[in-house]
């Protein structure tokens, strides 16, 4: 008797699909993959795969109008989706989280400001005064790589409060937005308003479909999709970084779920909290359901692909030497490292001494200061803005090196941080 052949790639169950996406939902996998990514990225980029790994990185495709190289699929392709999923969790943060609040809400914003500024002003002071310094680099340090930093504290703290994340979420949203604008301002040749006028208009169209009722049926995708994708193309072509669509797009979607007909009698009914709206109908609110959906291709697939080209740099022993005499390196290594935390811890306890503003509740300035070493991971921006400050000249590798190991310091310090934290929470709990 002949046993039947069983293919060995064969489709997943519904059963396995639901599993595996369960699994990939999880922040601790999440993290674990887009390390992984960027670990492989490093290996292929420095090992005897460079040359083919180089090839593809710079191999354009072509989609439509777009024509873009694979590297650059990933950065301004991809990583939308990540962007996207993140601006669903931040406008349910903001409208029926502890961002609610505008009290709560303009901390982060102006801890994103405070670790901007910081870091630019110490860049500034070692090269206005060391000999050689070029102080045309200040933006590198100024940027924190978000993909990253949510990684490693969904690595290291998990149990931290949901209004830490938010913090972080904001902080770091609110971060790449000034970002992109420095680079719109002092590093571009210019933005094309009429290009950045249709990327505004669709996101609004867009806000307006997921507003109707064909949010809740097929009809969604059919409308919603090309708006989207419009309004991505449009970014693109206005010189914006593409993935600030993806978080436009994310903060319109509504994260109240559309609540059913109440009898008459109950009209009169004291309004609930707008958490307990959105939690009313048994598949929650629209932002829910998409995050839902969006997630495990964002966590699976997009952030782990970025990491991999984003992090796949050449890295050559030869670059050390001059890397350590240069106030370029010095400027961005302590910008980051020592700027970022300085910055943003000092500036929303600035902000909550002597306003009314005030800490979520929960949140203690212990966990403020732990998360604030994650915003020295610089990592994509940083890297561009360095490209494009010492383009053609031999400080721009030297950022590449400098930016790579400030951000794995930033990263290991905060993740010691953020368990000490955690430990120490865990202690005082009753």
């Amino acid at each position: 008797m002949t046993l039947p052949r069983t293919p060995l790639f064969s489709r997943l169950t519904p059963g396995a699909e639901r599993n595996l996406a369960d699994t990939l939902r999880g922040e601790r996998t999440g993290g674990v993959l887009l390390i992984a990514g960027a670990v492989l990225g490093l290996v292929l980029a420095n090992g005897p795969t460079a040359d083919a790994f180089e090839r593809l990185s710079h191999h354009h495709l072509a989609v439509g109008p777009v024509d873009l190289s694979v590297a650059h699929w990933a950065s301004d392709g991809l990583l939308a989706v990540f962007f996207f999923v993140v601006g669903l969790e931040l406008t349910r943060e903001i409208q029926v989280g502890e961002l609610r609040h505008a009290r709560t809400a303009v901390v982060p914003m102006v801890g994103a400001l405070g670790g901007m500024l910081a870091p630019a002003a110490i860049y500034v002071a070692i090269n206005a005064t060391a000999a050689g310094g070029d102080v045309s680099g200040w933006a590198v340090p100024t940027a924190t790589d978000i993909a990253f930093a949510i990684a490693v504290l969904g690595l290291v703290a998990r149990s931290l409060p949901t209004a830490v994340r938010a913090f972080l979420l904001t902080l770091a949203v609110v971060d790449d937005l000034l970002a992109i604008l420095v680079i719109a301002l002092f590093y571009s040749d210019g933005l094309r308003l009429g290009w950045l006028a249709v990327a505004a208009l669709a996101v609004a169209s867009f806000a307006l479909v997921v507003r109707t009722r064909l949010a809740d049926g097929r009809w969604l995708a059919v409308v919603a999709v090309p708006l989207g994708l419009l309004a991505w193309f449009a970014t693109l072509e206005a010189g914006v970084h593409a993935t600030i669509a993806g978080v436009a797009l994310g903060l319109v979607v509504p994260a109240v779920a559309r609540r059913s007909s109440r009898p008459r009698s109950e009209a009169s009914a004291p309004s609930p909290d707008p958490g307990q709206v959105a939690a009313e109908d048994g598949r929650g609110s629209l932002a829910e359901r998409l995050e839902h959906g969006w997630r495990p291709v964002s966590a699976g697939v997009a952030v782990p692909v970025f990491a991999l080209f984003t992090a796949g740099v050449v890295i050559d022993p030869s670059l050390f030497g001059s890397t350590l005499a240069d106030p370029v390196a010095w400027g961005v290594f302590l910008g980051l490292v020592l700027g970022k935390p300085l910055g943003i811890t000092g500036a929303t306890w600035l902000l909550c001494r002597f306003t009314r503003a005030t800490l979520a509740p929960g949140v203690r300035w212990r966990e403020i200061a732990a998360v604030a070493t994650l915003g020295g991971i610089g990592f994509t921006v940083s890297l561009l803005i360095g490209s494009l400050a010492f383009e053609g000249t031999h400080r721009a590798e030297e950022v590449v090196l400098v930016v790579l190991l400030a951000s794995v310091v930033a990263a290991a310090i905060g993740a010691v941080a953020l368990r000490l934290v955690r430990t120490g929470r865990g202690r005082s709990a009753p």
